[in-house]
């Protein structure tokens, strides 16, 4: 579809390579390998190379001006619905996804589980790809007959402008807390970042902000039609919720008129999420009331509060990796617990070491017992990691075991009459990022497997 690639091993024969510099990887190191491949034209910033050469001052910004000039007016007739946010932008778009498909429209959705479209499912390696990639996901969701892309919008994309060119029809805000300030350095700085999106709007400039967050009058901004959610007072006001560990009743009023529904989620954050969802369909012209039909078929995406039964107890995996969504669902457990809550969590290596010690007195404050372990170490030692977590630690409720999988197991023997166990930090994902190699690795599967071994 497109004719130039940033990625070498994806060259084929007559393909243009552009060689990027990113964070971790430097393109102008493949361009040899992008040659081998086929490329027939190199487009970086040096060197001399034995097929035509083009040497641009910076080409990240001349590969999204030649992404915009060439291909974007093949997909601008998309809707485009925009999510940011620390946490939540998963389960939003996940659910705005099945919300259109069940409505009768054609929607695409990307982010951290991946490019779904019709019956397509692919993974990808960001929440939201790098310019070509996103452009060619377009494309094909386009050429495949989509009208609606719904899709998650990291802090790194923004920054770094790999949605160049695109107007979003709809955007929203979850909510902002501390995570990647390895790569921001503050939070001004992640603000701002995520700020971006709501500057990449359409003339009609819908916004859904989650009025209770701290930081929501930075994304109120007076050309956009905002919809505020809140517990307090807004467009749509939360009048009650009730927990259990199937389910969540809703009651909340939308310009002053009130309805009820029953979500098939857990927790108070899955409230904001399911009615920030809810606003953005109805923004696109439905009513609450033929969307609230729809929720007994609507379910959160996979590794998101994913529960698990064994005998009496609750196994929950869920993809909390930040502070405050390790705060959330550990909160939502303690709405409906009954006896124990274990929790088995850890840190990723190479990524902000300041919410390590944060995160782990969270897990401990929360829980009767916790199992710190790994969570894609990568190349960092996981003693300095683990040191991080536990240090200032005030009880003596957890142990270290540093291998994931025997701490699952050993989670699991734990449990006893109506117990809690919370696996947390992957959630979906199916890999264990140990040095530079990636191996396979579900928390799910870890569970399922050892369930069988004893039952």
């Amino acid at each position: 579809m497109i004719d130039i690639k940033t990625d070498s091993r994806k060259v084929v024969k007559g393909d243009t390579f552009i060689a990027i510099r990113n964070v971790n990887r430097d393109g102008h190191n493949y361009i040899e390998q992008a040659i081998e491949n086929g490329a027939t034209k190199i487009i970086c910033e040096e060197g001399d190379y034995a097929v035509e050469t083009k040497i641009v001052s910076n080409t990240r910004e001349y590969l999204n001006n030649y992404l915009f000039t060439n291909y974007y007016s093949q997909i601008k007739e998309l809707k485009l619905i925009g999510v940011t946010g620390t946490n939540g932008k998963t389960t939003i778009c996940f659910l705005v996804y099945q919300m259109l498909k069940k409505l009768g429209y054609n929607p695409a959705y990307i982010g951290t589980i991946g490019f779904y479209y019709k019956e397509n499912q692919k993974e990808l390696s960001n929440t939201t790809p790098d310019t070509d990639l996103l452009y060619e996901m377009l494309l094909e969701a386009k050429d495949a007959g989509c009208d609606t892309i719904v899709m998650e919008v990291s802090s790194h994309a923004l920054d770094k402008n790999r949605i160049y060119g695109l107007e979003f029809d709809e955007v929203a805000f979850t909510n902002l807390t501390q995570d990647h300030l390895d790569y921001h350095n503050t939070m001004e700085n992640y603000c701002n970042a995520k700020k971006k999106l709501f500057s990449l709007t359409r003339k009609d400039k819908i916004a859904i902000i989650n009025g209770d967050d701290f930081y929501s009058q930075k994304f109120i901004l007076t050309e956009n039609k905002n919809t505020i959610i809140s517990e307090k007072e807004g467009d749509c006001v939360i009048e009650k919720m009730s927990f259990s560990h199937l389910d969540t009743k809703i009651k909340f009023t939308y310009k002053n008129q009130e309805y009820e529904t029953i979500i098939k989620m857990v927790g108070k954050y899955n409230v904001y999420n399911f009615l920030t969802a809810m606003l953005l369909v109805k923004h696109l012209g439905f009513s609450i009331e033929d969307i609230l039909k729809l929720t007994p078929e609507l379910s959160a995406p996979s590794g998101r509060m994913e529960k698990i039964n064994y005998k009496t107890n609750s196994i929950f995996i869920d993809y909390a990796h930040t502070p405050d969504a390790v705060e959330n669902v550990l909160k939502s457990a303690l709405d409906y617990k009954k006896m124990k809550i274990i929790t088995i969590i850890g840190c990723g290596g190479d990524r902000d070491p300041i919410k390590r010690p944060i995160m782990g007195h969270i897990a401990e404050k929360y829980s009767d017992y916790v199992l710190f372990t790994n969570d894609n170490p990568r190349t960092e030692d996981e003693k300095k990691i683990m040191s991080d977590i536990l240090n200032g630690l005030e009880k003596n409720n957890h142990e270290v075991i540093y291998d994931r999988k025997e701490a699952i197991e050993k989670g699991i023997q734990l449990l006893e009459e109506n117990d809690i166990l919370m696996i947390l930090g992957k959630g979906h994902e199916d890999y264990q990022i140990i040095g530079t190699e990636k191996l396979h690795f579900s928390d799910k599967e870890v569970v399922e497997n050892f369930i069988k071994q004893i039952v």
